[in-house]
């Protein structure tokens, strides 16, 4: 398969999980937790989809998320299955991103650098 369908599967795969994790996904581990799906990495072959999320929170809710997104990967799977007009269905797995956390960590510690800089008088 091409770059450019793998691009285009992925924009598709990534559009209906945020839809279904929004709109018709209950599970309170996942929807009280704000989960924001951040990229989709889709195998050449259109079999596999890697789904990175993030959300805000501590490590108990981060935990709870992860579990509500496991358990509910057979059924966004089979969803995307009855709403994509793709040869192969995606198998969806859910993996943290933690590049919105070390993002933030970085710009508080530059702003520490920047304050320790600043003359005092």
């Amino acid at each position: 398969m091409s770059k450019k369908y793998e691009k285009r599967i992925s924009d598709l795969v990534r559009q209906h999980v945020c839809e279904l994790l929004e709109r018709q996904l209950n599970d309170p581990r996942v929807v009280n937790a704000q989960v924001t799906v951040t990229d989709v990495e889709v195998t050449p072959d259109t079999k596999y989809a890697k789904v990175f999320y993030s959300l805000i929170g501590d490590d108990a809710q981060k935990a709870e998320a992860a579990e509500g997104l496991r358990s509910a990967q057979g059924w966004i799977s089979h969803e995307l299955g009855r709403r994509l007009r793709t040869r192969n269905t995606p198998h969806v797995t859910f993996h943290f991103d933690e590049s919105l956390e070390r993002g933030d960590r970085m710009s508080r510690l530059l702003d520490e650098l920047k304050a320790q800089e600043q003359p005092k008088g």
